[in-house]
């Protein structure tokens, strides 16, 4: 059975980028909370990986960072291409 995305290290690759992207924003988590009329829990929770962002919410995150979404994207496609594919990206290709 494949591992579940949370788990793998791209996951890991995701977090840190939106933890640079909120820290280079210059955003505490509370800060950023209040621009999404969000809790500050709930940022904690998903810079932690314990909640999962749709699309959508990414896309607010992002802005709300002042960091465009396919910017973001392709320094995220970038970061994992230096780590190098796991396995269900060979397979996937």
């Amino acid at each position: 059975m494949p591992a579940k995305s949370i788990h793998k290290p791209e996951y890991q690759t995701l977090l840190e980028l939106l933890i640079e992207v909120r820290n280079r924003a210059g955003l505490k988590q509370a800060e950023l909370a209040s621009l999404l009329e969000r809790s500050q829990s709930y940022i904690s929770d998903v810079e932690r990986g314990g909640r999962r962002l749709d699309l959508l919410q990414l896309r607010e995150y992002c802005q709300a960072c002042d960091q465009d979404l396919v910017g973001f994207v392709r320094r995220f496609e970038k970061a994992i291409a230096v780590r190098g594919p796991s396995s269900a990206g060979r397979a996937s290709r």
